[in-house]
Parts: C-alpha cells; sequence; structure tokens
C-alpha cells in the first residue's frame, strides 16, 4: 500500500499535523516531541495540538531519522550532522553558480 504522504510534493508550502509526521515517518509522537525539543526542526503554532509541518520540516525529520538509523547517532549529534550537511550543500550551490 502506498503512503499518500510521499505522493505529495513536499515544500514549504505544504503542511502536515503532528499525526501525520508521526504516520509518515513511522514514529511516535514523543520522538517527534524530542526532535523539536532538539531544534532539529520548528513546528509552526504555539501549542504540541496546534503544531503543523512544512513539507521542509517533514524531509528533514525523515532525514534525521534515517542519520539516526544508520549511524546510532543521537538526536543532539544528528542535529549537528544535519546543519553542516546542509551548509555543505549550500556551498556547493553556491559553487555550482560560479562556475
Amino acid at each position: 500500500m502506498s503512503d499518500p504522504i510521499s505522493a505529495v510534493p513536499l515544500d514549504d508550502s505544504v503542511e502536515f499535523s503532528l499525526t501525520e509526521v508521526c504516520a509518515a515517518c513511522r514514529v511516535t509522537e514523543e520522538l517527534v516531541v524530542e526532535i523539536v525539543a532538539e531544534g532539529i526542526v520548528e513546528p509552526l503554532g504555539r501549542e504540541r495540538a496546534q503544531w503543523r509541518f512544512t513539507g521542509g520540516a517533514l524531509m528533514r525529520v525523515q532525514r534525521a531519522l534515517r542519520l539516526q538509523h544508520d549511524f546510532g547517532i543521537n538526536l543532539a549529534g544528528v542535529a549537528l550532522a544535519l546543519d553542516l550537511l546542509e551548509e555543505l550543500e549550500r556551498l556547493r550551490r553556491v559553487q555550482r553558480s560560479i562556475d
């Protein structure tokens, strides 16, 4: 069975609830709350019941979970690794625009 979220283009114009993020990533709400607490993603909305996640945030959660699973990195390490990977991607885009 296909996951309906995987068919949606994931950009910042698309938003997902906490429940939808948990379903798409196959994780508990508690793990997503830990990911938010670590600063890996910032949901829209003040209260947990009102949280909305952009498509970009959903992709970042998925990437964080992959790093944690594949390399056994704790969430603090995942946050650092994601920041470094994103900086590397940004620098590569700049380099390509110069070339």
